[in-house]
């Protein structure tokens, strides 16, 4: 392989994406130590020597009607780093999930000559399966996250490789809650309740004030309990504020990131839907998922939606193995009595825990290794 064959450019576009991107940028610079990667990313990517020209969080939106403040600004990123990707090429393209984003520019680049690497296929099985064209006219090889996807795409034309979810390889599958509770400042006989609202701006507007609520309604129904929150650090301000309001006093500990330990830690979890539902389910915790939006948007995502589960853990699970309060259903009050329901049920605890350890099974991988064999194959297609 010719050094200049070890340009590459990437796109993350948020906080997941740039913990998926900066583990496989791990990995292909000790396969290839004199790699240059530029492009959209975080700070997990940055560790790992990579030139943001812009920073991955000016992608993260979620919604329809979310998306509209920001989107001439996100627009005129995309029309500027194709423009600079078209006059010096790089040798391959990896899109990092943020499909709305990616998939036309991958086409675009494509059409040029690029070969292209999208990471996460996109859950057309769950909803919005026009994307699927999108996939076919963008991507040279998608590296699949989930054991299922790859025949699917198969039946689409579209080459792609299981490499099993990098979360999975992360986490232990014997989490050690002691150790967890230690460095949170928790006690071994506490009833700990993590509270994730997210880590978009969008969602802790349409969820952090509910999840709060719901948490003094438990406080109400079980004096004692401990409820840990972590933020991420662009938020940590906004959740602060809304957690001092809810009047919960030193029941609540707000820590910086962390949100591994906290699962580790906690009994139980209140958390928005997304992939930390996934992180949840390998560490073994029974949760609650719920989620809020724009109520146009809301209406215009179901009508897309092809299963009858939005979190992950059930979608993988192909059942209801934890509940799901969404929209109008997540009321503080049904969030704290479904939340309370696990603490009252240990045998249910027990079963569910078995069947993440299941799929912590099924989903653990080398993926970074298994991803940078995938890319090696395209560069010498």
């Amino acid at each position: 392989m010719e050094a200049g064959q070890r340009r590459f450019a990437m796109v993350a576009g948020e906080t997941s994406g740039d913990l998926l991107a900066g583990l496989l940028l791990k990995s292909m610079r000790q396969r290839w130590p004199d790699l240059v990667a530029a492009g959209i990313g975080g700070p997990r990517m940055v560790e790992q020597g990579f030139e943001a020209w812009w920073p991955s969080d000016q992608l993260a939106v979620r919604g329809y009607l979310e998306v509209l403040p920001k989107l001439l600004g996100i627009l005129r990123i995309r029309k500027r780093l194709r423009e600079r990707l078209l006059a010096q090429p790089p040798a391959l393209f990896i899109g990092v999930d943020a499909p709305d984003f990616n998939f036309g520019l991958e086409a675009d680049l494509k059409a040029a000559g690029v070969r292209t690497v999208h990471f996460v296929c996109p859950s057309f099985w769950a909803w919005r399966p026009e994307k699927i064209e999108k996939v076919r006219r963008g991507a040279d090889h998608v590296l699949c996250i989930f054991p299922f996807e790859p025949a699917l795409l198969a039946e689409h034309g579209i080459a792609s490789t299981y490499v099993g979810h990098p979360i999975a390889h992360m986490i232990p599958m014997v989490p050690d809650r002691a150790a967890a509770r230690r460095q949170l400042g928790l006690h071994d006989e506490d009833c700990v309740v993590a509270i994730l609202p997210g880590s978009r701006a969008s969602e802790v507007q349409y969820l952090a004030e509910r999840f709060f609520a719901a948490a003094v309604a438990m406080l109400k129904a079980r004096p004692g309990l401990r409820f840990v929150v972590p933020a991420v650090p662009a938020l940590r301000e906004r959740i602060a504020h809304l957690a001092a309001a809810c009047g919960l006093g030193d029941a609540l500990i707000l820590v910086d990131g962390q949100s591994h330990a906290v699962l580790a830690a906690c009994d139980v979890t209140l958390i928005a839907s997304g992939t930390a539902t996934l992180e949840a389910a390998l560490f073994k915790r029974p949760m609650v998922i719920a989620y809020n939006m724009n109520r146009l948007s809301w209406h215009i995502m179901r009508r897309k939606q092809l299963q009858p589960w939005v979190g992950l853990p059930n979608i993988l699970c192909g059942e209801f193995v934890v509940p799901e309060l969404l929209q109008d259903a997540a009321t503080p009050e049904a969030l704290a009595r479904a939340t309370l329901d696990w603490l009252d049920a240990p045998d249910k605890v027990t079963v569910l825990q078995a069947r993440f350890a299941e799929l912590h099974q099924t989903l653990h991988r080398d993926t970074a290794r298994l991803a940078t064999d995938a890319i090696e194959k395209v560069l010498q297609s």
